[in-house]
């Protein structure tokens, strides 16, 4: 007698929204936000999954073949757990900046990782992270990358979350969402947009990221911003974007924790910050739904750690309204700041 192997890839999807309010909005206000983190390894487990899925689909992947990829985090468990799933040794390209708490995560889970030690002069550490990936898919016949920057599969693969937050609201005008590789705040506007289609969405991005047209710089917050631009990056589908420092993202992350009993880590403090804004300054029949990528798991060393966030200088400063710029490219910002003109960059 065979026992069927468990199709954990079940667990993925069908997470629950929740509706936020004080202190982030101030009463009558509030917002929705769907909870990422109810995956067994965050929201990137759909794209991790999908791609691999359509790549062997499309015979680019092998049975058996190994995986290559660059992560800061999340899309590494996304991987570890399509790895498991479909048969594949899995190896992850990171850099220091990785919380220690998901590394050995990562190797329990299975999965190879490989540490890059020198940021790229030009591209910083994303670049030399994609720079090793090429590297070792030439020392590795037969391997396949994800390649999450660029891939359209990691923008299709968000269609089951769009469809799920279209039928848990019946309504949203306001979408709110994070951006790194781009792909789901595209994924999701896609497929939202022709349920609703006069959505707005609002993009958040981390101070000392280029995606929307700032000079790159060192980056603390990891899951969000970009040292190179990504072409999933869909432009376009943009009203605004909204850059946030990390203490910003801390006091919401903690301020969720304390009032909520739901948070997560850099990102969802961001995003948090940037929607309870937009439910306090748009009319009161406007619904605004925002992402949360992720759970606090990772970040109990980073963003809830008293110690590390006092030696970041992280704690105790409350934000209270982002400042306005009119074009990117009019000063470098390093707190809270919106515009309403979005360009590509590149």
């Amino acid at each position: 007698m065979t026992t069927a192997k468990p199709a954990v890839d079940r667990a993925v999807g069908n997470t629950p929204v929740l509706w936020i309010e004080d202190p982030l909005t101030g009463p009558p206000h509030g917002f929705w936000a769907k909870l990422e983190g109810f995956n067994p390894g965050g929201m990137k487990d759909r794209p991790a999954l999908h791609m691999v899925a359509r790549a062997r689909e499309r015979g680019d992947l092998a049975d058996g073949a190994p995986i290559v990829e660059s992560t800061s985090g999340t899309l590494g468990l996304g991987l570890a757990l399509a790895g498991i799933v479909h048969g594949h040794p899995v190896t992850l390209v990171t850099d220091p900046g990785m919380e220690p708490i998901v590394r050995r995560m990562l190797t329990a889970h299975g999965t190879r990782v490989d540490l890059v030690t020198e940021p790229h002069p030009a591209g910083g550490w994303q670049q030399a992270r994609r720079d090793r990936v090429r590297r070792l898919l030439d020392e590795q016949p037969g391997a396949w990358c994800p390649d999450q920057y660029n891939n359209p599969d990691n923008v299709d693969a968000y269609a089951g979350l769009a469809d799920e937050l279209a039928t848990q609201l019946g309504r949203i005008d306001v979408l709110v969402c994070s951006v790194g590789t781009g792909g789901h705040s595209a994924g999701v506007f896609r497929v939202l947009s022709r349920y609703f289609p006069q959505l707005r969405m609002i993009g958040v991005d981390t101070i000392g990221s280029t995606i929307f047209g700032q000079p790159a710089t060192t980056r603390l917050m990891r899951g969000l911003g970009s040292s190179i631009h990504p072409r999933n990056v869909d432009y376009a589908a943009f009203d605004e974007v909204h850059w946030v420092a990390p203490h910003e993202a801390v006091w919401t992350c903690r301020r969720l924790a304390a009032t909520h009993h739901a948070t997560g880590g850099w990102s969802v403090g961001a995003v948090a910050l940037v929607a309870g804004w937009a439910a306090r300054t748009e009319g009161p029949d406007v619904r605004v739904a925002a992402v949360f990528p992720d759970g606090p798991q990772r970040y109990f060393d980073t963003v809830y750690n008293d110690e590390y966030c006092a030696a970041q200088g992280l704690l105790g400063q409350r934000p209270t309204a982002p400042a306005t710029i009119d074009d990117p490219a009019e000063r470098v910002v390093t707190s809270w700041t919106r515009c309403r003109k979005v360009v590509d960059p590149a």
